[in-house]
């Protein structure tokens, strides 16, 4: 069976980790091939390391001609490929990758949505228009929507798409690679100057409006203010010392000296190793990785409750309600508690064996598969 990957992009996301695990995961039986329309990315180079080489598209804004030219040569990239089964990622891959395989003659159109809501005000009206479009050709192009969450397969319902067409996939994750490692941690705390015991929280996730980064700082600073020793790292793009605004949030919150700054990280296993506790402040999220990334490794997680961050923490971890800083600080302070608790070593336990049980990569990968054999048949 030949399953074509469309993505938008292969820059470093959670649509395009999970989508090079998938491939890389080779399954008897299933040959990959992948397009970006936006370049190589950081995925493009893991890919290639892996031994794949993807197809690159350098499409532009939508109506522009070179887009157009780029279109084209993507109906005919797809027509050579001949795939027994098209998969998309995200919303402007599911549309144009999705028109472009119909065009070449392939029908069998699986789109792949990741996020679980979508603000006007923080989106384009370009983006909230693809979406819009993509309501509407839902019972037409794809033959079924893949989505990693049950909260974003019920927004999308209500935002208008073919409620017939949604399976939900949850991500799946290597669990030989993502493990407790005492090894990893110290080395990376020792770089980072966090002493062996001094309680160190942490976020992964990329400078963005919607993971809300001052939501957690000032979460930090209320916390810190009744008495909580604490040191957060922050990694991801764009959190680093060149960014204005964030160095303008740290010294509004007095955090200069409390927070790391460690930018964009490819060994995020060891980074969460590192961690004490992990910490998604987001207002919005489908299925966060991060979550259950830091959980596989042993890492219990303070969450805001937005897409299924709720359903991967379990009983695990903490959950608060999304902009709320004042609720967030005082399950930093609860964590800090915990921490100093003999039940810790057990909650870090059961973190690990809930990824375990729920969100292998054997688990996720399978699940695709018999999805792809399913279109495929029909």
């Amino acid at each position: 069976m030949k399953v074509l990957h469309i993505i938008t992009c292969l820059d470093q996301g959670g649509a395009e980790a999970v989508l090079s695990r998938l491939v890389a995961a080779k399954k008897e039986g299933v040959e990959y091939s992948v397009i970006s329309l936006k370049g190589r990315g950081f995925y493009g180079a893991v890919l290639e390391a892996s031994g794949m080489q993807p197809y690159y598209f350098q499409f532009a804004r939508f109506f522009e001609l070179a887009s157009l030219f780029e279109f084209v040569r993507l109906v005919r990239l797809i027509a050579n490929l001949a795939p027994d089964v098209v998969q998309t990622w995200l919303y402007h891959a599911d549309l144009i990758g999705g028109l472009a395989a119909r065009l070449a003659g392939c029908r069998r159109v699986v789109w792949g949505i990741r996020t679980a809501a979508l603000s006007p005000v923080l989106n384009s009206r370009f983006t909230l228009a693809v979406v819009w479009i993509c309501a509407r050709l839902s019972g037409a192009i794809p033959v079924a929507i893949a989505t990693c969450s049950v909260a974003a397969a019920k927004a999308h319902k209500k935002m208008g798409y073919d409620p017939s067409r949604f399976q939900v996939i949850p991500n799946g994750f290597d669990l030989t690679l993502y493990k407790p490692d005492l090894a990893a941690r110290q080395l990376l705390r020792q770089q980072w100057g966090i002493a062996d015991r001094e309680l160190l929280f942490g976020c992964v996730a990329r400078w963005d409006v919607y993971k809300d980064h001052p939501n957690l700082l000032q979460a930090l600073s209320i916390a810190a203010a009744r008495g909580l020793k604490l040191r957060c790292v922050l990694v991801g793009g764009g959190l680093i010392t060149s960014n204005i605004t964030l160095m303008g949030l740290l010294s509004k919150y007095n955090l200069e000296n409390s927070v790391v700054l460690a930018g964009s990280r490819a060994d995020i296993p060891a980074v969460m190793n590192a961690l004490d506790f992990h910490v998604l402040p987001s207002v919005s999220e489908a299925f966060p990785n991060v979550v259950a990334e830091a959980m596989a490794c042993g890492t219990p997680c303070i969450v805001t409750d937005v897409g299924d961050a709720a359903l991967i923490v379990g009983d695990t971890g903490w959950v608060v309600p999304p902009a709320s800083p004042d609720l967030l600080a005082l399950a930093l302070e609860d964590a800090r508690k915990s921490f100093e608790n003999k039940s810790d070593a057990q909650r870090r336990i059961d973190a690990r064996n809930r990824i375990v049980d729920n969100f292998s990569l054997e688990k996720m990968t399978q699940s695709y598969v018999n999805l792809w054999q399913s279109v495929a048949s029909s």
